[in-house]
């Protein structure tokens, strides 16, 4: 899973509005956002960047966190 949605939501963007920055469809973010379509590496940096851009802090783990990390935290939760 990824925090896309988490952070565009906080930047206060529709997945429409995102998905023109890149040049992108809004399907193409939804996608992302539901896990049926993964985001090549490049696209997961060119996402880290912009949302960087915009005013948040966050990294490549904190939006695409590694699988590790995911099933550790549900083991834990």
């Amino acid at each position: 899973m990824n925090e896309i949605a988490k952070e565009r939501l906080a930047l206060g963007l529709t997945q429409e509005q995102l998905a023109t920055l890149f040049g992108w469809r809004q399907s193409r973010i939804s996608n992302y956002e539901n896990g049926s379509r993964k985001p090549t590496l490049n696209d997961c940096r060119l996402i880290v960047e912009k949302f960087n851009q915009l005013g948040r802090s966050c990294t490549l783990d904190s939006i695409f966190p590694p699988v590790e990390a995911v099933r550790g935290s549900d083991a834990n939760g």
